[in-house]
């Protein structure tokens, strides 16, 4: 591992402003919300404490686009999503790979190590396999158990951890030592703890191990998202198009930190996901040997909006933009309500990009 990322010295002059969302030809908002579907998804099994997953598709002029925030993200940070969609959807000098495949990793929620066999048949041909760990309520040997599972149920995979911020740094330590001890070679820790400081202090602390720490969080959520670079923080980035605010920001970002990168899902549809394997498809035109995507968790809902769903074949996905069916649309289509309050989102959101 390089102690100081190739380009951390010119991101350390790079202001962070330019890489937030800034003004955009932005489609009328009456005609936008003219083109958007409000869908409500089940999950065969609870991720991220939910078991539905809600989204807005929208049908824009070059390609259909999804707008997909967690519900606990207040507007300012939503809007970054937004003008993802808004990108993706409507902007015809965003080029779009039309066809070609990109490689991706199993996901393995915080389940019981005795569920994984059965989670594992969704992924077939995966040669990378991520594995969630940290959650609250569990112990450092449930994520030993779910890892060791993994092992016996993938085989000569190559194996990471996501523990979304849930360690303190001590924590963290003794759960990558106790990985190591059990002979498993991470390809990388994924956002072990919250913080950049943090980071750096864990990545001095494991140097030993020679495992790489990645940052997700410490990017997609941060007015800055070069912290990680500028501080030799981290040695990998993941990044995801919609919280980085489309492909093109996304690309820049991962260019400018001078980082290895891997693109990940924010638990979307084909759609969000045709959006990730765009940009996965552009990083790779720059990598000798890129990192399977993490957009394989389609597996994880128990529908979908297309009738050519997004799941993993032979370890891939499809890269073109994905086009929803009208029935499916219709049958998975929110209540109400629900519209509704993703309607007054999309308003708010709007308003701040327009502003």
């Amino acid at each position: 591992m390089s102690p100081t990322p190739p380009a951390a010295e010119d991101a350390r002059h790079l202001p962070a402003s330019d890489l937030l969302p800034g003004p955009c030809s932005l489609p009328g908002l009456d005609s936008l919300l003219a083109r958007t579907h409000v869908v409500s998804i089940p999950l065969h099994t609870e991720f991220r404490g939910v078991r539905e997953r809600e989204a807005v598709l929208i049908e824009g002029t070059e390609a259909w686009a999804e707008f997909s925030p967690f519900l606990e993200y207040g507007a300012a940070e939503a809007a970054h999503w937004l003008a993802a969609a808004l990108e993706f959807g409507f902007d015809p000098e965003l080029h779009r790979f039309e066809s070609g495949t990109v490689a991706v990793n199993a996901t393995i929620p915080a389940v019981s190590a005795d569920a994984v066999a059965s989670l594992a048949a969704r992924y077939r041909g995966c040669g990378t396999v991520k594995i969630k760990v940290a959650e609250r309520g569990q112990q450092l040997h449930d994520d030993v158990e779910r890892v060791i599972a993994v092992r016996e149920a993938f085989g000569d995979v190559a194996i990471r951890v996501d523990a979304n911020g849930g360690w303190s740094v001590d924590e963290a330590e003794r759960a990558l030592r106790a990985f190591a001890a059990e002979g498993i070679q991470l390809q990388y820790a994924e956002q072990p703890v919250a913080t950049v400081p943090e980071l750096a202090d864990l990545r001095r602390r494991v140097a030993d191990l020679g495992v790489r720490i990645a940052a997700d969080e410490s990017i997609r959520k941060a007015d800055d998202p070069l912290a990680v670079a500028r501080t030799s923080a981290a040695d990998h980035a993941v990044v995801k198009v919609q919280p980085l605010g489309g492909v093109r920001r996304a690309a820049e970002v991962v260019a400018r930190s001078g980082l290895t990168a891997t693109v990940s899902s924010a638990l979307e549809t084909s759609v969000g996901l045709s959006m990730g394997a765009q940009l996965a498809a552009r990083l790779a035109e720059g990598q000798q040997s890129p990192f399977a995507a993490g957009l394989g968790t389609l597996a994880l809902f128990a529908a979908d909006v297309c009738n050519d769903p997004r799941l993993p074949v032979n370890g891939a996905i499809p890269v073109a933009p994905a086009v929803p069916d009208a029935s499916r649309l219709r049958d998975l289509a929110a209540s109400g309500a629900r519209r509704d309050w993703w309607i007054e989102r999309i308003r708010e959101c709007y308003a701040m990009l327009a502003s």
